[in-house]
């Protein structure tokens, strides 16, 4: 998995109308925390759902490599036989995370207060994103990091054999980071804090509470206050995974752009931590309703209606938004070349230590379809050329990044000429069925010859 082979390039026309259900993928956070929280578990986790994406695989094959049994039953449909808190055996081989920041981040967390050792490394991209932001705290847990300069993979961790906890201001908001903290914290005696001044997806609090775990959150003048103690037997659960609401954002976009189109998007996760994008759209003036809301498994779901909205206008993205819809960024960057009015988002310097550096990606690829882009280490602004505006006609890098490729074949279905991508292979990633599921709905996405 450290790589994803031969580049795939595609091209994306304009389609007719958008129409139909799409049934986007599990969700991605969800889906990772289910598989690590079951292995940390004393029995069996059943879980449906699943999204089956390389980057969750490679979280189920670290789960097994650790000593958990990981048993795939049919789509969706797994079991995880966990080994309890502080039961992880050392791995024989070096675990490969493949694409997934998420989950290399979070597998180092759990292991860090283990008295074990394990190399981890990735694809190129992954290779390149800076891990310091995690081993740092885990050092404060007891814990050694040996890795390339800058904190980079392949990095070998020393688990501490008696570790201690801790109280963690995280410097930056990053759900990551925090989820991180708390999973070493499981293997800690005594009281784990985490603070976050602005809050970030609370999966991972989420799921602990439902596991069993004695937690605690709060909200005071030094921000949000995570209270963990260690040490607890957390119990099998059974989880029904939501769909993912980064993935909905595709094809919501496309339909939004597209003139003519109505598609529902049905059983997406709301996580108020996680639904910036479609506050974001309707703001803009988007034709997007939520239907059938509801509770399933401690998360609010909805389906979600998305029309063709020619009278989107541009915005200035509230800085406080970014956590809660910091992958969607690219995808917005889109729907704001239709829009007319510049589209500010600002506060986002989290985007140029994803999967790719997100800003100049969408910059580059932006402009290389006729559209005018203002950027600045924590800020960019697209200047919207209104519903039919978008000329098109160029390439764009994917950057190993799939939420880079799927937003430039989004472009692709409304502009005036069609997108490219110089390689849409990373999109198996995180959603693996985009092709045929757009398809479905009546895009025009070609693959082409290298």
């Amino acid at each position: 998995m450290s790589g994803h082979g031969d580049p795939i390039p595609m091209t994306a026309r304009k389609s007719g109308p958008l129409a139909g259900d799409a049934h986007v993928p599990g969700d991605k956070s969800i889906s990772h925390r289910a598989l690590i929280l079951g292995a940390l578990a004393v029995g069996e986790t059943r879980v449906t759902g699943l999204l089956e994406g390389d980057d969750v695989l490679g979280t189920a094959a670290a789960m097994r490599a650790f000593g958990s049994e990981v048993v795939r039953h049919g789509e969706g449909d797994w079991s995880i036989h966990g080994v309890g808190v502080g039961g992880f055996a050392e791995p024989e081989q070096v675990i490969d995370c493949g694409n997934a920041g998420t989950g290399v981040r979070l597998i180092m967390g759990c292991m860090a207060t283990s008295p074990i050792t394990a190399t981890f490394t990735g694809d190129a991209s992954l290779r390149s994103r800076p891990m310091g932001r995690i081993t740092d705290p885990m050092g404060l847990f007891g814990a050694s990091a040996h890795g390339r300069s800058g904190g980079r993979l392949p990095m070998t961790i020393v688990g501490a054999r008696d570790p201690m906890p801790v109280r963690y201001v995280v410097p930056m908001p990053s759900a990551q980071v925090k989820s991180a903290v708390l999973l070493a914290g499981l293997n800690v005696p005594g009281e784990t804090v985490v603070v976050e001044a602005e809050a970030t997806r609370d999966h991972t609090e989420r799921m602990l509470a439902g596991f069993g775990a004695d937690l605690t959150v709060e909200q005071t003048d030094e921000g949000r206050v995570i209270t963990l103690t260690g040490q607890p037997e957390l119990k099998p659960q059974v989880i029904a995974v939501p769909r993912d609401p980064s993935s909905a954002a595709f094809p919501v976009c496309a339909a939004l752009i597209t003139p003519g189109s109505e598609v529902v998007v049905p059983n997406i996760g709301l996580n108020p931590t996680r639904a910036g994008l479609f506050t974001t759209l309707r703001e803009m003036g988007a034709d997007l309703v939520f239907e059938n809301q509801r509770e399933e498994g401690g998360e609010p779901v909805a389906d979600l209606r998305a029309r063709f909205s020619p009278e989107m206008r541009g915005i200035r993205v509230p800085a406080e938004r970014a956590a809660s819809m910091i992958d969607e960024y690219p995808v917005l960057s889109v729907v704001a070349a239709f829009a007319t009015g510049k589209t500010e988002m600002v506060g986002v310097k989290e985007l140029r230590v994803k999967e790719s550096d997100r800003i100049d990606a969408m910059a580059r690829g932006l402009e290389a379809n006729g559209v005018t882009v203002d950027e600045g280490e924590d800020f960019m602004t697209v200047h919207g050329m209104g519903a039919d505006g978008v000329p098109g006609g160029g390439t764009a890098k994917a950057h190993l990044d799939h939420r880079i490729a799927m937003s430039f074949m989004v472009m692709g279905m409304a502009s005036q000429n069609p997108v490219s991508i110089d390689d849409g292979a990373p999109i198996a990633t995180s959603f693996p069925v985009f092709e045929p599921l757009m398809a479905g709905l009546g895009a025009v996405i070609e693959r082409r010859d290298a």
